[in-house]
């Protein structure tokens, strides 16, 4: 699916992250992940329709939000935050996780705080994701219960634990929402290029994350734990796939979605014309973010009907 136009929001949007991001100095460090790093944030105010707990786990700890009121039991949603394997949770992702839950009919949502680079490169985010899953399955969930949802380095994270699950001979999640995945950190698809000069976010500088970036260490960047698009999507629960058509990471998830479609998966990509990369974080203020959340609400319906749940 591809939207014909983006909104006028959307554009305002685009144009004043395009404006920020230019500056010299801000614009540098928000590419290069550094302002992320230093953001120093107050505690995030739990709405009172929710309670969150918090779960200390050997090398990260977790947040687990839930309705005070009826939770919903049939699925639960396992978040892992964005931030190019560099940057640690932010508030932003107990907003994402109250809107999976609204979108979801009232499901609960884990967000690990994995742990990052450059301290801890691959494969600590991968085995964080791994226990946090593992929590899940101990919780009382079944693999067809949870499931998995991630923006950017999350969306690939997400992929990249599926993979690992299913080599593993572990049960698999009931599904994936992969926003903005990042799933190739060689960089070689063609939007790279082409969409070079039109990414707010991370064009015009080899000097961002997506070319300057810890995570691999010395691993192959084409290993699929860490670069998911090079790894087989056989026997994958359904995706769901938004991305935005302005974004250099555009082929990450072209390339995922056709892949996965080959080898027998359920996929559906959305793309947003001209959106920005995880344009999903303008919550419900745009048109095309507004969409997006209530299509992820549409993927979750239709996991029901399918198993009925």
């Amino acid at each position: 699916m591809r939207e014909n136009e983006a909104s006028t929001k959307g554009r305002v949007i685009a144009d004043l992250l395009s404006h920020l991001t230019n500056d010299f100095q801000i614009g540098k460090k928000i590419k290069s992940g550094e302002l992320r790093k230093r953001l120093k944030e107050p505690p995030w105010i739990v709405p009172s329709c929710f309670s969150m707990t918090g779960i200390e786990m050997e090398d990260f700890s977790m947040k687990f939000l839930e309705k005070k009121e009826n939770p919903n039991r049939d699925y639960v949603i396992l978040q892992l935050h964005g931030g190019g394997y560099m940057g640690a949770v932010r508030n932003a992702y107990y907003v994402f996780a109250g809107l999976y839950n609204e979108v979801s009919n009232g499901c609960s949502v884990l967000t690990p705080d994995y742990r990052v680079a450059p301290e801890h490169p691959y494969p600590a985010a991968l085995m964080d994701a791994l226990c946090a899953y593992q929590w899940l399955l101990d919780s009382g969930y079944y693999g067809e219960q949870i499931i998995l949802a991630g923006d950017s380095a999350g969306g690939g994270l997400a992929m990249s634990l599926c993979m690992y699950l299913r080599e593993h001979h572990m049960p698999m999640p009931g599904g994936i929402i992969a926003m903005s995945p990042w799933t190739d950190l060689t960089a070689s698809g063609e939007s790279y290029t082409t969409n070079y000069e039109k990414d707010v976010l991370f064009g015009n500088t080899k000097e961002s994350m997506i070319y300057v970036n810890d995570y691999p260490g010395e691993h192959d960047k084409m290993d699929c734990y860490i670069s998911p698009l090079f790894g087989s999507f056989r026997d994958f629960p359904p995706m769901l796939i938004q991305v935005g058509s302005a974004e250099m990471l555009l082929s990450d998830s072209v390339s995922v979605a056709a892949k996965a479609r080959e080898q027998g998966v359920k996929v559906r990509l959305s793309v947003y014309e001209e959106m920005f990369h995880v344009f999903q974080m303008a919550y419900l203020n745009i048109p095309e973010s507004k969409k997006a959340w209530a299509e992820v609400g549409v993927f979750f319906d239709t996991l029901r009907k399918d198993t009925r749940l």
